[in-house]
C-alpha cells in the first residue's frame, strides 16, 4: 500500500469529517446513531469550509481513502517593532486510523504540518496533547517548555 501525505482538498472534507467521527467515537460503548453521524459529518464539513482561511488540514491518503488527518490553525499575533505581521500556529486533531498506528504516519502528518507552518512564516507551533501522544510530538521536535501554560475553562 502506497500512502502519501498532502493538503486536503475541498472534495476531501466529508472524508475528513468522517475520520473525525471515527476518532471521537472510537472505543465508546454508546456510539450515537447513523443520523447523528450524518449530521456531525455535515457540521464538520461546513466548519472546515468556514474556517479555511485559518485552518488547514493535511491528510494521509492511499489513493482510495483517507487514513489520517492533522490540522494547522493559524493565529495572528500582535505586531512587534520591525515586524508588523506576526503569526503562530496550533497543531490540532492529529488522528491516524488504528490499523496504521505505530508505523510512523502520525509523525509524517506532524512533519507535513510543521513544514507547512514554516513555509507560511509562522513563529512557532503549539500542540495540546493527550498523554498517549506526547512522545510523538517530542520526537518530532516539540519541547516540554515550562513557559507555555494553559488554563482549562
Amino acid at each position: 500500500m502506497v500512502i502519501g501525505v498532502r493538503l486536503a482538498a475541498p472534495h476531501d472534507l466529508r472524508a475528513v469529517a468522517a475520520l473525525r467521527w471515527r476518532w471521537v467515537t472510537e472505543g465508546r460503548a454508546d456510539v450515537p446513531t447513523a443520523s447523528d453521524r450524518d449530521a456531525f459529518v455535515a457540521d464538520v464539513t461546513a466548519w472546515a469550509r468556514d474556517h479555511a482561511p485559518t485552518h488547514t488540514c493535511s491528510v494521509a491518503d492511499d489513493g482510495c481513502r483517507l487514513l489520517g488527518t492533522a490540522w494547522l490553525a493559524e493565529v495572528p499575533r500582535p505586531p512587534s517593532p520591525g515586524r508588523a505581521a506576526r503569526r503562530s500556529g496550533d497543531l490540532q486533531s492529529v488522528y491516524v486510523v488504528p490499523e496504521l498506528r505505530g508505523r510512523g504516519w502520525g509523525g509524517r502528518l506532524v512533519r507535513a504540518v510543521l513544514a507547512d507552518a514554516a513555509a507560511r512564516g509562522l513563529e512557532h507551533v503549539t500542540v495540546h496533547s493527550s498523554s498517549a501522544a506526547t512522545s510523538l510530538y517530542l520526537r518530532e521536535g516539540s519541547t516540554d517548555d515550562p513557559r507555555l501554560l494553559m488554563t482549562d475553562l
